[in-house]
């Protein structure tokens, strides 16, 4: 929005005459720059402190912005990984087919989990003056320069899925309480393994801070259980080529493996598929709440996923952005939590593209 100048009065007198400040309209709430696209209302427009300056203050600046104004456009940006991890496109599609529905032109891109990449992202929707962005981001800290960058061309970032390693940057960052779901599913497989036996972890994306998150909370749970022994911990970065791999190679050293713990469900299905490929069937748990899991419970080769409502959280944050650019507010913190839900074969009915239905 426009902010408002207040012109300042230079009162000249007489040379014994003294020297007097006039009113101004001052804001203190520190914020970026606004740029000059978007129209402010007639209200706020019209907002004058009458503060009296200093003797000795004759110049006043423009007030920080309480809010960012938006680009000036009714473009609303929505940037991913790969649309090829279906939870990814999930939540953009949902995110999409929430922002058409409130009116607005949207562009979808993918990042790739490449930071450099997301900042020409960034770049271009503040080419093209967005309304607003909506980012599952590319690293925590990685991507904080991006995020700053657009609030200093006025347009805001809605986080969600990963969160950043600096508050007050993005608007809000809502994600799934990946805490509450790795326990979750943790104690489910304890449960399977019989509190005992040989196990496997497949940790996701270093820089991540969900792969952190989650594994974190499996040992909370897992590491209670002295007879639980842990004989491999590795990297996949989320993918499921990366992870069959992994588990085969480590398959070969370890052939008594009684368990794998997966930090999402790609690394699951991978998982799967060396064990299938070396016979075995073990307790197997996963985190995200994807249908490729989902059908793999159903039939018995993995134990339970925790699902992250991708879905609801892209469409919340839609709806925040499109509440903050009309309101100048969303009414809720920056960082938001969502519940996941445990998922087994019990209630695997329940799960649809990542939307569970009581």
């Amino acid at each position: 929005m426009k902010r408002k100048l207040v012109s300042v009065l230079l009162c000249a007198a007489m040379a014994m005459s003294m020297l007097a400040g006039c009113g101004s309209t001052v804001n203190e709430t520190e914020a970026p720059p606004v740029t000059e696209t978007a129209a402010i209302t007639e209200e706020a427009a019209q907002t004058d402190f009458e503060t009296e300056l200093p003797e000795t203050e004759n110049v006043i600046t423009e007030a920080d912005a309480e809010v960012l104004p938006g680009g000036g456009s009714n473009i609303m940006y929505i940037i991913t990984p790969s649309h090829s991890n279906p939870f990814f496109g999930t939540e953009a599609t949902a995110a999409e087919q929430q922002a058409i529905d409130m009116g607005y032109e949207v562009k979808m891109l993918s990042h790739d989990d490449d930071p450099t990449k997301q900042m020409e992202h960034f770049e271009a929707a503040i080419a093209d003056k967005a309304a607003a962005i909506i980012c599952d981001n590319a690293g925590a800290d990685a991507t904080i320069e991006a995020v700053k960058k657009a609030r200093d061309a006025g347009i805001p970032t809605f986080l969600i899925d990963r969160e950043i390693n600096e508050d007050g940057v993005a608007i809000s960052q809502i994600v799934a309480n990946n805490y509450q779901g790795a326990k979750a599913v943790a104690e489910v497989f304890v449960e399977a393994m019989g509190e005992e036996g040989k196990y496997v972890e497949l940790l996701g994306k270093e820089s991540d801070t969900n792969a952190a998150v989650r594994s974190n909370a499996f040992h909370e749970v897992i590491d209670q259980y002295p007879d639980m022994e842990m004989v491999a911990q590795q990297s996949a970065n989320w993918e499921q080529t990366e992870a069959f791999e992994k588990m085969e190679t480590i398959l070969q050293s370890n052939p008594d493996v009684a368990g794998v713990i997966c930090g999402n469900d790609t690394m699951l299905e991978g998982a799967v598929a060396a064990l299938d490929a070396a016979g075995m069937t073990v307790p197997v748990i996963g985190v995200d709440g994807s249908d490729n899991a989902r059908d793999l419970i159903k039939a018995g080769k993995a134990t339970a996923t925790a699902l992250q409502q991708a879905a609801k959280i892209a469409r919340m944050a839609v709806e925040q952005a499109d509440a903050y650019l009309k309101n100048g507010t969303t009414g809720l913190e920056e960082k938001q939590l969502v519940d996941c839900v445990a998922i087994t074969k019990e209630n695997a009915d329940k799960l649809s593209a990542f939307d569970y239905t009581e």
